[in-house]
């Protein structure tokens, strides 16, 4: 059997390393090259996720990307975060409509690394979060305005 491993809060500054000890460039590289388009449904969605975690001021962990809810308060409150936006990254022929899901489903938990019998809605809250800019000559997902 092996244990979950719980992620740690990186800081960016690990360097990434060759069998030999050749450092070859760091965490927050790696960061920049897989992470930048803040766009893009999957990194939009998860930095949606980071803003709630702001809000809610519980942002000083590490995100867990395959539990049944996204965030978990001081209070054991659990919350999912839904995003959606007009914009994508791809050429549009038009907005795309927005869309969120919140049918019941199998809940996957982390820990046990099983899923749940009982179909339901697997978040006490659920916080949807729309990208509503649309000029995509000014969009910047960064700007709070724009959400």
């Amino acid at each position: 059997m092996f244990s979950a491993i719980k992620s740690k809060r990186m800081t960016g500054e690990e360097p990434i390393v060759t069998p030999d000890g050749e450092v070859k460039g760091t965490l927050i590289e790696f960061w920049r090259w897989a992470h930048s388009d803040l766009i893009s449904n999957a990194e939009r969605g998860a930095f949606a996720e980071y803003l709630v975690a702001c809000a809610l001021g519980i942002s000083n962990t590490a995100r867990v990307a395959w539990d049944k809810y996204d965030l978990i308060s001081p209070e054991g409150i659990t919350i999912e975060v839904k995003t959606s936006g007009y914009v994508q990254t791809w050429e549009q022929k038009e907005l795309s409509k927005l869309v969120f899901g919140i049918r019941p489903t199998l809940g996957w938990d982390s820990k046990s690394n099983e899923y749940e019998a009982e179909q339901k809605r697997q978040a006490d809250i659920y916080v949807f979060c729309v990208h509503k800019h649309i000029d995509s000559e000014t969009i910047n997902p960064l700007d709070i305005s724009q959400w």
